[in-house]
């Protein structure tokens, strides 16, 4: 099992920056489903996942 979460770390940092983008879309549609309620909530999460992305990018959306 440890070997499956390296490799599950391994691609979200080759590929994070599409992963980033994604989770800023799925970010979109919870905020819009949720009619602006919990954004705050929502960019905090985000900010937390884009952390593992090795980007660090943890900026939120606007």
């Amino acid at each position: 099992m440890t070997s499956f979460f390296n490799k599950a770390k391994n691609l979200a940092r080759e590929h994070g920056d599409k992963i980033d983008k994604a989770l800023d879309k799925v970010g979109d549609v919870v905020d819009q489903k949720t009619g602006g309620k919990h954004r705050d909530k929502i960019d905090k999460a985000l900010g937390e996942a884009k952390k593992h992305t090795g980007n660090g990018d943890s900026t939120t959306r606007p």
